[in-house]
């Protein structure tokens, strides 16, 4: 009796283990999608959506094609816009494979929740590329550049801002569950870092940029874009970019440079931050207190300065404590005055650390944050001075 219930359900198994899977895709009837634009045309969304050309891509030595192409289509939305390429592509566009999704200021600064929506609840969407601002431009003309390193233009910037996030403070690399996090938060609002072209741009699009040593047309990452909610309402520069890195814990390593007591400078890399921003409310009245602790050898030395005497580390430490704190504090100040918009999330400070007292005040809090109190403390540590144990001016004062 047992033998006639078990074979019968062990067979079913099996089969049922052997069935095709019912949604399958091709990969002959897909066009693998690496980088997708999205921009304002009238009252139009413009997508665009770059296309990885298998052949080009794996060509050995030069090819006498660019390895993608370009698909362009208008539509009231971004479902309809990506349809609609079907009457122009042979394939259906595939986006788990995307690496980069750029956005168009103007369409930026009339807000991007609408043209989310519709990546956010999709499925065929992964949650690891990431979102940046074409400043002062379209989306489009970002992917369109080509790059010699890296031939798909997508890769390259999907690639560059991955480095540059881990090795310069300025630049951040945010997706789009980071994002649309921020963007709902009460205590929060987002940053994305912006994106800009500088020369030719139609050489740029060309086989040209990778017939020469020095490319016609580049794409550079440019300060991160301020917003409020979802819409873009501003930019900051390098220095207030790396400053709000600092404050919210991204910087990983960089550069910071410093003045020499008797003239020149020195250079320092960053090799390790921590960053705790407390958020503290006594008689109703908010206020923040940031400890940045960085951990930096001495990378590069342009003056006459004795650094085998520890005097001198200490008082190297003092000085580049105080020269990063003026960073944090201008940051703050720049966003309070200029933005009012709480990119650095002092508000979800307060709610984490005091969730009672947020509750009173986060209805309050566009009003509250432009005049909040924020004390800073830098603690920059130096470990190494480097392989030699003094600079090379200081020695060849000591042999005049």
């Amino acid at each position: 009796m047992v033998k006639r219930i078990v074979i019968p359900l062990f067979f079913m198994g099996i089969f049922m283990m052997l069935t095709g899977c019912w949604n399958r895709n091709e990969l002959t009837d897909l066009a693998i999608v690496a980088g997708m634009s999205i921009d304002k045309s009238g009252d139009q969304l413009e997508v665009s959506i770059q296309v990885i050309e298998p052949q080009q891509v794996n060509a050995k030595g030069t090819s006498s094609r660019i390895p993608a192409t370009t698909y362009v289509s208008k539509a009231n939305s971004i479902s309809e816009a990506l349809r609609k390429m079907t009457t122009i592509s042979p394939r259906k566009p595939y986006m788990s494979h995307l690496r980069i999704l750029s956005i168009g200021e103007p369409l930026a600064r009339e807000g991007i929740a609408e043209a989310l929506d519709y990546i956010s609840r999709n499925h065929g969407f992964r949650n690891d590329f990431s979102i940046v601002i074409a400043k002062g431009g379209k989306g489009a003309d970002i992917l369109s550049i080509l790059t010699a390193l890296e031939p798909l233009p997508a890769n390259s910037l999907f690639d560059t801002l991955k480095v540059s996030s881990k090795e310069w403070a300025p630049t951040t690399s945010i997706a789009l569950d980071k994002l649309i996090t921020d963007m709902v938060s009460e205590g929060k609002n987002p940053v994305l870092s912006g994106v800009q072209t500088i020369g030719d741009e139609e050489d740029g699009r060309s086989l040209k940029n990778l017939e020469t040593t020095t490319p016609h047309d580049i794409v550079f990452y440019k300060g991160l874009a301020v917003f409020n909610k979802d819409k873009l309402i501003g930019w900051l520069d390098e220095q207030d970019s790396k400053g709000f890195n600092y404050i919210v814990g991204n910087v990983k390593r960089t550069i910071g440079i410093i003045g020499c007591p008797k003239g020149g400078s020195i250079s320092f890399e960053v090799l390790q931050t921590k960053s705790n921003v407390k958020g503290i409310v006594e008689n109703g009245k908010p206020h923040i207190d940031i400890k940045l602790l960085v951990e930096q050898n001495i990378a590069e030395v342009k003056c006459q300065i004795d650094l085998t005497q520890l005097q001198t580390i200490d008082e190297l430490q003092k000085m580049s404590s105080e020269k990063l704190k003026e960073l944090l504090e201008h940051a703050i100040h720049e966003v309070q005055t200029r933005y009012k918009s709480d990119i650095f999330g002092f508000g979800e400070a307060i709610h984490r650390d005091d969730p009672k007292a947020w509750r009173n005040i986060k209805k309050d809090w566009h009003v509250l944050f432009p005049e909040l109190t924020v004390n800073v403390q830098v603690d920059a540590r130096i470990r190494l001075t480097g392989t030699i144990s003094n600079s090379l001016l200081e020695e060849m004062k000591k042999k005049e």
